[in-house]
């Protein structure tokens, strides 16, 4: 096995597990420890702060050709060492060695779309009332931002937030998942290695808790991002109120699919059966609530219960495997709770449902039918290979479920009806609607939720504004 070196990484210098705490790293497949992972004290901290702040002044003054050079060249090297970081992936995801391929090649793409946007903040000439008063506007990066990025998309998710920082001219401390150190920690290098200045970006690990309080107290910080649950992004929001620090917060999902009857039924069962399981289910915008119009239920279960029985659970590096572990115990154990509350709540299995009695935290591929909106899974982001099923009548009816949660990530809509894909797309309330694929981000595409699922955007030029503040100049 070949595992990188753990660290933190401060002002520019690696910081090994030396005199400091650590947490193991645990491979999810085996449960093996992969690493020592160093836990970083407050004085860790309060240096990565301080080192994002003076770097600041030199970062944001640095040209945009400069720095759309060095995130060219991390995008480059990322390719050159994408078999290596996507195994990280899979020796801390799980994930299967080519969807983590596929990942590395997402993150590229993310500092490569970044690279191109980083030399078009363009600003405006405002034409005057005045004819001696020139009115200007232009884009100045808000400052040093503090980013804390989920473990269920290790790659992409610190990629996207380093990269549009970055390419803005803002300086950053990033707190990645502790349980996808490695993956984290090999993007930062190569950051560096393209020639990035001392305390531009500063990675830490330790104590949520106690990390986050102390970034969102700092006044030196300036805007926090965040990928996570809706709970703690309401928790990151209350403690940024007193220092007014700008948030973007990409939060929990619940995404509904709305099938509807003349639509191509074998192209949506293998689209959504592909996103549904894909990282195990533990995507945020992965489809979990299916509606299937009432007229083709029946085929459509049939069919995606075929190609569930077509999926083989395993190591991520064994040949053949589509389906990994879950991340971690506590998401096994979740899924166990789930399924079991929705059976009793009278839904049926009609694939999967089963915890394999082996080492590594597996679980099954599984279709539930008939599922009610008691259940837990109904009303709660199951984040796992948890497919529910039910039926509906009317267009009314299924946007009414669509609709039911305070959620509001991803949604899909599969018809060949145009009428009816309109219809669907503006009355769903979602931040991002795929209709007849499953789609839902890319680098250049703006991504974000409504309602509990988060503020701000993420992705395209709408996530680069994020960084940045818009100042008006009115000279005479």
């Amino acid at each position: 096995m070949q595992y990188i070196q753990l660290a933190l990484l401060i002002d520019g210098q690696w910081i090994d597990a030396t005199s400091r705490e650590t947490l193991d790293v645990i491979d999810p497949a085996t449960e093996q420890v992969l690493g020592k992972l160093p836990m970083a004290t407050q004085h860790d901290v309060a240096s990565a702060i301080a080192a994002a702040d003076k770097a600041f002044a030199q970062w944001r003054d640095t040209s945009a050709l400069a720095r759309s050079d060095i995130l060219r060249q991390t995008g480059a090297l990322l390719r050159q060492r994408q078999e290596q970081v996507a195994r990280t992936i899979t020796y801390e995801l799980g994930k299967p060695l080519a969807e983590a391929m596929g990942e590395v090649i997402v993150a590229v793409e993310m500092f490569e779309w970044a690279a191109e946007e980083a030399r078009r903040l363009y600003g405006r000439i405002i034409p005057s009332r005045n004819r001696d008063i020139r009115q200007m506007v232009i884009q100045e990066p808000v400052g040093p931002v503090a980013a804390f990025a989920g473990w269920n998309a290790p790659a992409i998710t610190p990629s996207r937030k380093i990269a549009g920082a970055l390419a803005a001219g803002c300086t950053m401390v990033i707190k990645p998942s502790e349980e996808t150190a490695g993956v984290a920690l090999q993007i930062a290098r190569a950051v560096v290695d393209a020639g990035l200045p001392a305390g531009v970006l500063n990675v830490v690990f330790g104590e949520p808790g106690s990390i986050s309080e102390q970034l969102m107290a700092a006044p030196e910080i300036k805007m926090v991002t965040f990928t996570g649950s809706t709970a703690i992004g309401k928790h990151l929001a209350a403690l940024a109120a007193p220092t007014l620090k700008r948030l973007t917060l990409e939060l929990g999902g619940h995404a509904p699919v709305l099938v509807f009857d003349d639509c191509d039924i074998d192209e949506a069962v293998k689209n959504i059966t592909a996103a549904k399981f894909r990282n195990s289910g533990q995507i945020c915008t992965s489809p979990t609530r299916i509606y299937v119009q009432d007229s083709i239920y029946e085929a459509f279960i049939a069919k995606m219960v075929d190609a569930v029985s077509k999926l083989t659970i395993g190591n991520g590096f064994d040949s053949g495997v589509t389906m990994g572990p879950m991340a971690n115990p506590r998401r096994h154990a979740a899924m166990k709770h789930l399924i079991d509350d929705a059976v009793d709540q009278g839904a049926s299995i009609v694939a999967g449902g089963g915890l394999p009695e082996s080492k590594g935290w597996f679980v099954e591929p599984t279709v539930i039918r008939d599922f009610n909106n008691q259940c837990i899974a109904a009303n709660t982001e199951p984040f796992g290979p948890l497919a529910l099923l039910r039926p509906f009548s009317t267009f009314d009816e299924a946007i009414s479920e669509a609709n039911r949660l305070p959620f509001g990530l991803a949604s899909y809509v599969y018809t060949l009806n145009s009428r009816t894909a309109k219809r669907a797309s503006d009355m769903i309330q979602s931040g991002v609607v795929c209709i007849n694929h499953c789609q839902a981000s890319l680098p250049e595409t703006p991504f974000g939720g409504l309602k509990d699922s988060g503020l701000g955007k993420e992705g395209g030029i709408e996530g680069l504004e994020q960084f940045i503040n818009t100042k008006y100049i009115s000279q005479l």
